[in-house]
């Protein structure tokens, strides 16, 4: 008698990873890659990695391919920062003219932004002045990723500049419990989201 076969079990495709160089407007960056199995169709909006002033792209060398099996995943080195070339000036400001340069050469008409080490990675689609939606989330001030979803619903529809917009960060902190020793952090992140989102609108 026959034993039955066990069902086929088709091994999963690795996630590719690879390094490469691209154009932007202070010279060349270097960028750390990843794409899903399927070739990066149908996939999730794009992540693009942000690395702290501290570190480089390599900060998420083992990250990327755990996060890329749906999306395709960019890590750049910022400018002055790892084999990437300096800009002008190591601002902010600077940082984001480099990664709107990337997503311009890529072509990405929407991504997601995950920014580490003490820092704010906001997304903001701008009609003008006027904050059409805003995506904020926040590093290295919890046990994981903080996304300020209530300050992202307030931002919707609310001009730069105004009273709105501090009203709208502080809303998303209203929530927040520290521990006894680092009350400190929700003053220093409340800040750092309002000037983030002001450099953002600048680049």
């Amino acid at each position: 008698m026959a034993k039955p076969s066990k069902p086929s079990v088709l091994p999963q495709a690795a996630v590719r990873t690879r390094r490469a160089y691209f154009d932007f407007r202070f010279g060349q960056l270097h960028v750390r890659t990843a794409f899903p199995a399927t070739g990066g169709f149908d996939e999730q909006a794009t992540l693009i990695c942000l690395h702290s002033r501290e570190g480089s792209s390599r900060s998420f060398a083992r990250f990327l391919p755990e996060i890329a099996d749906d999306r395709s995943v960019y890590a750049p080195d910022l400018p002055g920062f790892g084999e990437s070339d300096p800009a002008p000036s190591a601002t902010f400001a600077d940082a984001a003219r480099a990664v709107l340069d990337l997503a311009g050469d890529l072509r990405l008409r929407q991504v997601d932004l995950l920014g580490v080490g003490f820092g704010a990675a906001v997304a903001l689609d701008l009609e003008g002045d006027v904050i059409r939606r805003a995506r904020i989330a926040l590093g290295s001030v919890a046990m994981r990723p903080w996304r300020l979803a209530e300050t992202e619903r307030r931002l919707a529809g609310q001009t730069l500049g105004s009273a709105a917009i501090v009203a709208a960060v502080d809303a998303g902190f209203a929530d927040a419990r520290p521990l006894s020793s680092n009350a400190y952090k929700i003053k220093l992140a409340r800040n750092a989201v309002l000037r983030t989102i002001e450099l953002a609108a600048r680049a």
